[in-house]
C-alpha cells in the first residue's frame, strides 16, 4: 500500500468514474485502474463497486476512506512543516441547506487555513443530496436541520446511511422579506399576513417529499408558490416580487447585503439546526476546525 493509492481512492471517489480521476491523477486510466485493483487485493477488500455510470464506494470502502483521508491529510502537515518549498494543496468539502453561517464559516476558514494553495468545496444542495454526499463520503459535513414533522423521517434515512446529526442551535421560525415588503416593519407575522405574497422555497429534485423540504409548514397551501434552486434567485424574487421564505432568520448582512432582512413569524414551531458526519469516516483537521468554526458562528442563536 502506498501514498499514491492512497490519493487515487480519494481522488476516485470525489469524481465518480476512474476516467476523470485518471484526468485529474495525471496519469492513465489502465494505470489507475491497476493501481486500485492491486490495492484492493492486497487487502482483502473491494473498495469500489463497478457501475453502468462510473464507481461506487463499498461498504468496506466507505470505512477504508476515512482512513485514507486520515493518513494523507497528516502527511500533508508533516510536509507541510518540514518541505518549506512543498506547496501541499489542501482539499476538503461540505453540502449544506442554503445557510448564509454555513458559508461564512466556510470563509473563514479558508482565510484562516487554507494555506497557499487548496482544492475546497461546498454545495448549497438538496436535502437528500447533502445526506447522500456525506453517506458516500463526497462530504465530511453536511449541514442541515430537524423539526417535529420531518424528524422521523429524516434521522430514519441517517441511520439507514451510518450518518448521525449534531445539534448546533434551536432557531425559532422567521421569514425573508426584502426591505421594502409591506410587511419588513412589523415585529412579527403571522400566516394570515402572508397570504396574498409569493411564497419562495428551495426544489427537492426527485425527492420533493414535503420530509425533505429546506422550509417548515411546507404543507401549509399557498395561493403564489415559487420554486427555485439557488439562494442568489430566491433573494432577488424576495425583493422583485415582494415574496417571502420561511427560514431559521439568521442571516449574514456582508455576504447577502441590507436589502433582505429576517422578520420573526408567530407560529408554535422551532428548527433544530446542526450538523451530519459519516460514524465510519475520521474528521480531517479541517472537518473539525470548519465545526469549531460553525460553533462559534451560531453559538448566540444556541
Amino acid at each position: 500500500m502506498t501514498l499514491a493509492q492512497l490519493r487515487y481512492v480519494i481522488t476516485v471517489s470525489q469524481v465518480g468514474t476512474l476516467s476523470e480521476a485518471a484526468k485529474r491523477l495525471y496519469i492513465s486510466q489502465p494505470s489507475l485502474t491497476n493501481a486500485i485493483k492491486e490495492l484492493e487485493k492486497e487487502l482483502g477488500i473491494t473498495i469500489f463497486i463497478r457501475t453502468n455510470k462510473g464507481v461506487i464506494l463499498s461498504r468496506q470502502g466507505e470505512e477504508f476512506l476515512g482512513y485514507a483521508r486520515q493518513v494523507i491529510e497528516q502527511t500533508n502537515l508533516i510536509e507541510e512543516k518540514y518541505l518549506q518549498d512543498h506547496n501541499i494543496k489542501h482539499e476538503f468539502c461540505i453540502s449544506t441547506q442554503h445557510y448564509s453561517f454555513a458559508v461564512e464559516a466556510f470563509v473563514s476558514l479558508i482565510k484562516e487555513y487554507g494555506g497557499k494553495e487548496y482544492d475546497f468545496r461546498i454545495r448549497e444542495t438538496q436535502t437528500y443530496e447533502i445526506i447522500e454526499d456525506v453517506a458516500k463520503l463526497k462530504s465530511e459535513i453536511g449541514v442541515l436541520y430537524l423539526n417535529s414533522f420531518n424528524e422521523v423521517v429524516l434521522k430514519k434515512t441517517l441511520k439507514e446511511n451510518d450518518l448521525t446529526f449534531h445539534r448546533l442551535f434551536i432557531a425559532k421560525p422567521h421569514v425573508f422579506l426584502g426591505k421594502d415588503n409591506p410587511l419588513a416593519n412589523k415585529n412579527k407575522v403571522s400566516l394570515e399576513d402572508l397570504k396574498e405574497y409569493p411564497r419562495l422555497s428551495y426544489e427537492q429534485g426527485e425527492h420533493n417529499s414535503f420530509y425533505f423540504s429546506e422550509e417548515i409548514l411546507s404543507t401549509l397551501e399557498s395561493q403564489k408558490e415559487i420554486k427555485v434552486c439557488d439562494r442568489a434567485t430566491l433573494f432577488n424574487l424576495l425583493i422583485g416580487l415582494n415574496g417571502y421564505t420561511i427560514c431559521s432568520g439568521v442571516i449574514n448582512e456582508q455576504l447577502n447585503g441590507k436589502d433582505i432582512i429576517a422578520v420573526p413569524l408567530d407560529v408554535n414551531d422551532f428548527m433544530e439546526i446542526g450538523y451530519i458526519t459519516h460514524n465510519k469516516a475520521i474528521l480531517s483537521r479541517f472537518g473539525q476546525l470548519y465545526i469549531d468554526i460553525l460553533k462559534e458562528y451560531t453559538k448566540k442563536d444556541s
